[in-house]
């Protein structure tokens, strides 16, 4: 018996109903926020750093799927090496038997970190910070894990845990016995290690959530701290890593920082299949898996599958054939400097941040009287909502997608595809730059947006 399945079929038949369908049988709060803000678009198709509607409209996008499309959608390197991986037929996942693609894959990885000496592959970039707090735990002997306020290492038990963001945490609790510090301060981190309990500090080296960036020399300092009460610095790189932020990771802008623990996902991916790694030191795998008995101790269904491994061999061919990093360098360096010579221009422009292609800007309150009493009742109804009046519009009329860097943050965050281009850079700052004239002009669109998404706070308390 042979069994038909046409998924073009499928899509041409029900595609329409994305909205409702979600509504009826997913998260219902989704399709309603997108509907409110107007986001409920409909894309019939995407290439590199843009996507196309129906009509053939180009939207660039500034977000790459919150970083997972490092290298854009459907790159041809990436999308051959699965058919290629398809094709083969391999005998994939027996789980009793030693594949060539999981070790070629972090043969790679490895050789961009050459103080680490072993990796763990698993699915996605929470499932590698639960793979670092495990290891870090059982290889100290010690059941704490100290992480930064506002960090974000995802929203698994484990990983929430180390989350700095209590809008996430509330109603999940007991997590598990960990403590915030403030990223920077090194002796609020001294008198948390002088306690004798803590296993690592979890530190993104750039947050993602307002794109703040550890103050110079922080990792190094933190490090030996870590190492002087015998425990391990874990650098959360699964958004930043990969070229993101100008160098292959964002730690390596700090000379002599060598974490235990580095946890990478998202762009490792291609896009296409889910995937995430843990690299780290040889004794803490020798520890972790000390004996047959442990060989299984910590393990994932899907992890290592060819199909992941595969595109995370392309992945790192296309970035070093097409010298990704230093193309990110270059061109995150034109669109930050771009940004920043606005900051005179516009009164509610008050800063521009980061690194490589992780941007922030900033917004705060302005100086005239007429900006800053509107901005006083925005902020009234809720903060965060001049950044939202900003995105909106950048979407809406100048089909450009992009994001805020948290909830009650008036910053919006740039993590465009890392093959962004000058063009797409002029393409943003000029509809950037629309966008601020028109709100600074004390009318147009979006002061009108803005009553409305006023109402819809207050409605929502």
């Amino acid at each position: 018996m042979t069994t038909e399945f046409d998924l073009g079929a499928l899509l041409a038949e029900r595609g329409s109903e994305r909205y409702e369908l979600h509504a009826k049988h997913l998260n219902p709060q989704l399709p309603r926020m997108l509907h409110t803000i107007g986001f409920d678009k409909v894309y019939e198709r995407a290439e590199g750093a843009h996507f196309f509607d129906a009509e053939g409209n180009d939207y660039l996008d500034m977000l790459a799927g919150f970083g997972v499309m490092g290298l854009g959608r459907h790159h041809p390197v990436v999308r051959k090496a699965l058919h290629d991986v398809l094709d083969l037929d391999l005998a994939d996942l027996t789980r009793f038997d030693c594949q060539p693609l999981p070790g070629l894959l972090a043969e790679r990885l490895l050789a961009q970190s050459p103080h680490l000496d072993r990796v763990f592959f698993g699915n996605s970039g929470t499932e590698a910070v639960e793979t670092a707090l495990k290891f870090a735990r059982y290889a100290t002997g010690k059941p704490r894990v100290l992480y930064c306020d506002h960090a974000f290492h995802g929203l698994t038990t484990g990983s929430l845990s180390v989350n700095g963001e209590r809008g996430f945490r509330e109603g999940f609790a007991p997590l598990l016995p960990d403590t915030a510090v403030p990223l920077g301060d090194l002796d609020a981190l001294d008198r948390e290690l002088r306690k004798g309990d803590v296993a690592a500090l979890i530190v993104e080296p750039i947050q993602g959530k307002g794109v703040h960036e550890a103050p110079p020399g922080y990792l190094r300092a933190a490090q030996e701290l870590l190492r002087g009460h015998r425990a391990l610095l874990i650098a959360d790189e699964v958004q930043t890593g990969l070229g993101r932020t100008g160098d292959f990771y964002a730690y390596q802008h700090e000379d002599g920082v060598e974490p235990d623990l580095v946890c990478v996902a998202k762009a490792l991916s291609g896009g296409y299949v889910p995937v995430g790694a843990t690299l780290g030191k040889e004794w803490i795998f020798k520890k972790v898996y000390s004996s047959m008995d442990r060989v299984l101790v910590h393990s994932a269904s899907f992890g290592a599958n060819a199909q992941a491994m595969a595109c995370g061999l392309a992945v790192l061919a296309v970035m070093e054939n097409e010298q990704i990093v230093a193309g990110v360098r270059r061109t995150g360096e034109l669109l930050k400097s771009r940004l920043t010579a606005l900051i005179d221009k516009y009164e509610m422009l008050a800063d521009v941040r980061g690194r490589g292609l992780m941007i922030g800007i900033e917004f705060g309150k302005p100086s005239s009287l007429k900006l800053r009493s509107r901005w006083t009742m925005l902020q009234a109804a809720r903060k965060g909502l001049f950044a939202q009046m900003v995105v909106v519009p950048l979407l809406q009329r100048h089909r450009i997608l992009t994001q805020v860097s948290g909830d009650h943050l008036e910053v919006i965050k740039l993590i465009p595809p890392l093959v962004v281009d000058e063009a797409d850079v002029n393409r943003f700052v000029d509809a950037f730059t629309a966008v601020m004239d028109d709100a600074h002009s004390g009318g147009g669109l979006m002061w009108d947006f803005g009553k409305t998404l006023i109402k819809q706070a207050v409605a929502h308390r």
